[in-house]
């Protein structure tokens, strides 16, 4: 009997083995990946199998998230004037955008439907310092409402600073909301919200904690990768900081202090989020979107928020057609870099025509895999005419592109799998050339003290490095 049960358990699995490598290659993912997955499911049969159903399966295919928004967007709909509407959603404004980046424009809002808004003044913040005291001051001078949502909200020095400014805030009277990721915060004790709670601020997980066999890891493995504060509709901050003392004093990062019409695009996307936690934000909703002033001159801004619930990864195909379209310089600081295939062919090819090409990572990551598996891809990156620089001191989490004197791209979104398919990112797209040349600078200036990596120095790296990041390229796509 037990050999009856032995052999109905080995064919059940060897069914479900074949049917999940079937599923991966008629799935429409990087064929990198669907190679990465079917060789750890066939080196580690069990625990591959396992890991791929939490952690591999393309739930953006399987549309499971879509399902979520359905409330949010009829209730918007139904509650949104024609002013805000259009606010977010116009096409008026695209017209300012230069000619040949209009295409583009479209590209980035044919998912979310959020628009190029105008009116805009932009800070480009490159010391955590400079982030604290400003968001400090904001949030102490916040009269209306203050909406939060981070990937990283620790408990140390500066991240309680912060805390206690948000409950003193809404003992005062002001609208306080607050969008946490509690897969990334684990450790976070619930005590921490609670006493939030009890302050009077409306803390929602973003992951929802019921999980289920079918839903686990979908749960799990997507992450709320977002970094958006709005403070009374007016002024918002997005780009690469969480909450934490490794931004705010060790790390050097980029983050952005915005006002102006973008903010509505901001406020857009928290809600979205929050209501589809769980959240709800009864008021009128035009407490949440006021006029804004008129500006001039005045920056052109796209927010653009990606998740696995589009059905297209418009990050991804955004930064593309970005490097595709570059004509003379494409300078990226990214801390991440295991690039999608289309992307690094993107890359190369630029080289290639002869635009001015350089990729900054940091020299000593934070991860002891991602060093050698952003290593994996600079012999071919070299080769093909790109630079590339090792950034030392301070560990660089800036997530940057500047091309041609005028698109600029800060935000969340690293330059990997996980951050173009897996993560709720949100990017700002900036089109203005004094905006531009400001990051420019700002990267020119990250190269005085990043060590440049050159093909003939590359190739004289030790032997075990040459056999290990090959190895580690294998799984790239997976991290």
């Amino acid at each position: 009997m037990l050999q009856v049960f032995s052999n109905i358990f080995t064919v059940l699995y060897a069914l479900m083995i074949a049917g999940t490598i079937l599923i991966i290659l008629t799935d429409n993912q990087d064929s990198g990946r669907k190679i990465s997955w079917i060789l750890v499911i066939g080196l580690i049969p069990v625990f591959g199998l396992i890991c791929y159903i939490v952690f591999g399966f393309n739930w953006r295919r399987a549309g499971f998230f879509q399902r979520r928004h359905r409330n949010f967007l009829k209730e918007f709909d139904r509650r949104a004037d024609d002013r805000i509407k259009n606010l977010l959603f116009g096409h008026d404004v695209e017209e300012k955008v230069r000619e040949e980046y209009r295409e583009l424009a479209r590209l980035l809002s044919s998912v979310d439907k959020i628009t190029v808004s105008d009116d805009n003044d932009i800070e480009i913040i490159t010391s955590g310092k400079r982030k604290f005291d400003a968001l400090s001051q904001d949030i102490r001078n916040a009269k209306d409402h203050i909406h939060m949502e981070y990937f990283y909200f620790k408990k140390d020095l500066g991240s309680r600073k912060i805390r206690a400014l948000l409950m003193q805030k809404a003992r005062e009277g002001v609208k306080v909301r607050f969008i946490h990721e509690n897969i990334a915060n684990i450790s976070i004790n619930p005590r921490y919200y609670k006493e939030m709670k009890k302050a009077g601020v409306e803390v929602v997980p973003f992951t929802n904690t019921r999980i289920t066999h079918l839903t686990i890891g979908a749960q799990l493995n997507y992450r709320d990768h977002r970094k958006i504060v709005v403070i009374d509709g007016k002024i918002g901050y997005t780009g690469g900081m969480n909450i934490s003392d490794d931004y705010f004093v060790r790390w050097r990062d980029t983050h952005m202090r915005i006002t102006g019409e973008a903010v509505s695009s901001l406020q857009y996307s928290f809600m979205n989020s929050f209501i589809t936690s769980g959240g709800e934000i009864t008021e009128d909703y035009s407490r949440y979107f006021p006029q804004h002033r008129k500006l001039h001159p005045a920056k052109l801004i796209q927010i653009v928020p990606d998740e696995p619930d589009n059905q297209w990864p418009v990050i991804q195909m955004g930064t593309v057609w970005a490097v595709q379209h570059t004509k003379e310089y494409i300078y990226i600081q990214t801390p991440y870099f295991v690039p999608p295939e289309p992307l690094l062919q993107a890359l190369k090819s630029a080289a290639l025509k002869g635009a001015d090409v350089r990729i900054m990572m940091p020299k000593k990551a934070d991860l002891c895999y991602m060093g050698p598996a952003n290593r994996s891809y600079y012999t071919e990156c070299l080769e093909a005419g790109i630079k590339i620089y090792e950034k030392t001191g301070n560990f660089i989490h800036s997530k940057t592109l500047v091309s041609d004197d005028y698109l600029s791209i800060l935000g969340s979104a690293n330059m990997d799998y996980r951050s173009f398919e897996l993560n709720y990112e949100i990017n700002t797209y900036i089109f203005d050339s004094l905006v531009a040349k400001e990051n420019k600078a700002i990267f020119l200036k990250d190269m005085e003290t990043c060590d440049e990596v050159t093909l003939e120095r590359w190739r004289r790296i030790p032997w075990y490095r040459k056999i290990l990041q090959p190895i580690i390229r294998l799984f790239a796509p997976l991290l």
